[in-house]
């Protein structure tokens, strides 16, 4: 991420700024890896740490299937029949030590604040719009974009009224950055990158609170859900100064790479966390080697799991797939387009399809819930 400021900050840091009154504002430095990683400062009405009431309310962590045959799966996230705000809406599918990975039918706004402070969270939305309301500003979404929330972040998602979102979140247990390779030693973006800070959208507008009262933040951490009061509301901050806020950025901004013979996945990466990378399948021509098979290779993962997220088009390498399956081919076994998709392929010059893909280098298990939303037979369909 590059500097941002929104609203309004004193000259210098850590020096007094106050009201109208002669009254302080409170600053909050909230930054990661102690004091050595991006951050930024905040600067609020009240102090942050007012809270009026503490209650833990449990465990949020899914409850995975037990051990089973190692095979490829197919999950109709359309049947997902649990819909609400974008916390309780939430249906965990797979997840590790590293990451959960699921859906949500978000049909109203939040009713209270939410704060993840286990990691940072990456929410993809598939259908709908709407405004995602921060601590830092707010961000209007619409279909294709990614939001990538910081850990620590105090939101909450309100869906344009009557058009329900549907979203593919990420809940990672580290921070979510922009490829390594991308970047150059400042961290600007590389002009070899499918993308670049032009594409990113930082928080629009600044509204702030001044008001009292008791207000609930939901609050992540440690694996279980706390439920904090804080005695003022939570978006009370007047301005703002760093590298650490929420930001967006659509699928449709990124620039595909092509070759004359096919791409590697790599190529097509979008974000990376701890032990997982997220990339985007878009709209793109094929390879233009006269000889060149478009389809994708036959291929191993050996040290990742694969997982693809189907959001519009036709899949080039696969049969039976809708809009909305997730399909998990795991490590351990090779997998690679469907029977007549390799011929099918050839002589083609472009393919329309549009995919979130997440590779892990820890195996996903699968929630035992989602058995239910699966196409048994995903294995054998290479038959």
């Amino acid at each position: 991420m590059y500097y941002r400021q929104l609203g309004m900050i004193p000259h210098k840091r850590h020096t007094m700024f106050k009201k109208e009154d002669g009254s302080l504002f409170r600053e909050q430095v909230m930054g990661t890896r102690g004091f050595s990683g991006t951050q930024s400062i905040l600067y609020h009405h009240h102090m942050p740490t007012e809270v009026v009431k503490a209650e833990f309310a449990g465990s949020y962590l899914p409850e995975y299937e037990e051990q089973q045959t190692l095979k490829h799966r197919h999950f109709f996230t359309n049947k997902v029949m649990r819909e609400g705000n974008a916390l309780t809406a939430r249906e965990y599918l797979l997840g590790n030590h590293d990451l959960l990975i699921g859906t949500a039918n978000v049909t109203e706004a939040m009713n209270s604040y939410y704060r993840n402070g286990d990691g940072d969270e990456l929410l993809f939305i598939h259908h709908g719009s709407g405004k995602l309301e921060t601590m830092f500003g707010t961000i209007s979404y619409r279909p294709g974009d990614y939001l990538v929330i910081p850990i620590g972040t105090i939101y909450r998602v309100v869906p344009t009224p009557g058009i329900p979102t549907k979203l593919l979140f990420v809940e990672a247990f580290s921070q979510i950055t922009t490829p390594k390779r991308y970047r150059n030693e400042y961290g600007q973006l590389l002009e070899h990158s499918p993308f670049c800070e032009r594409d990113i959208r930082g928080p629009e507008d600044l509204l702030t609170y001044e008001e009292k009262g008791e207000f609930e933040v939901v609050t992540r951490s440690r694996g279980a859900i706390h439920s904090h009061i804080l005695g003022h509301h939570p978006f009370d901050v007047v301005g703002w100064d760093g590298y650490l806020y929420p930001w967006a950025f659509n699928i449709e901004d990124f620039e595909p790479i092509t070759g004359r013979i096919h791409q590697p996945p790599p190529v097509h990466q979008n974000f990376e966390g701890n032990n997982f990378v997220v990339c985007s399948f878009v709209p793109r021509l094929y390879d233009y080697h006269p000889e060149s098979i478009p389809a994708p290779y036959y291929h191993s993962n050996v040290n990742s799991d694969e997982l693809l997220y189907y959001v519009k088009g036709n899949f080039m390498s696969r049969k039976g797939i809708q809009e909305g399956s997730i399909t998990l081919h795991p490590s351990g076994i090779p997998h690679g387009p469907h029977p007549g998709k390799i011929e099918a392929s050839i002589g083609k010059k472009e393919t329309l399809e549009l995919a979130v893909m997440i590779d892990t280098f820890h195996p996903l298990k699968v929630v035992k819930q989602a058995n239910e939303l699966e196409a048994a037979d995903y294995m054998f369909s290479w038959i």
